[in-house]
């Protein structure tokens, strides 16, 4: 996962060290000017707001850490059938990460979307679920 790890959030984000300053950090919090630049650029302000409003750190986990507690199968993971739905206008290089290295069934974009698409497009993205839903259940 050394893609996420090299692109830590960076602006007015504030990291947590719960185990003291001499130690790596265990949370971040992510700042009101890096979530309106990165999460909510086409999403309404009162959306930003809230949202604002309702955050708590983050937990930050080792890829050690990760890769014990998380145990994936070919057998039962790669029996579940996978959709990604990309917001275009995220303009975040994880998704074509994520594509790639977890393969899919299918890529499906919701045109003008940010992050934040349940904010942004929920008609759109609504529409994407439910076909989404009659197809592959």
């Amino acid at each position: 996962m050394q893609s996420s790890q090299r692109s830590v959030p960076s602006m007015d984000t504030q990291f947590v060290f719960g185990n003291g300053p001499a130690n790596p950090p265990t949370a971040l919090v992510l700042g009101p000017n890096y979530m309106a630049s990165r999460f909510y650029r086409l999403s309404p302000p009162e959306d930003l707001t809230l949202a604002t409003l309702l955050l708590r750190p983050f937990p930050i986990y080792s890829s050690l850490e990760t890769e014990k507690a998380v145990v994936v199968t070919k057998e039962k993971y790669g029996s579940v059938r996978r959709i990604y739905v990309v917001c275009d206008e995220e303009n975040d290089p994880k998704q074509t990460w994520m594509i790639e290295n977890n393969p899919v069934d299918e890529v499906i974009v919701i045109s003008d979307s940010d992050h934040m698409a349940m904010f942004s497009k929920p008609q759109e993205l609504c529409s994407c679920l439910l076909d989404i839903g009659d197809r592959y259940l």
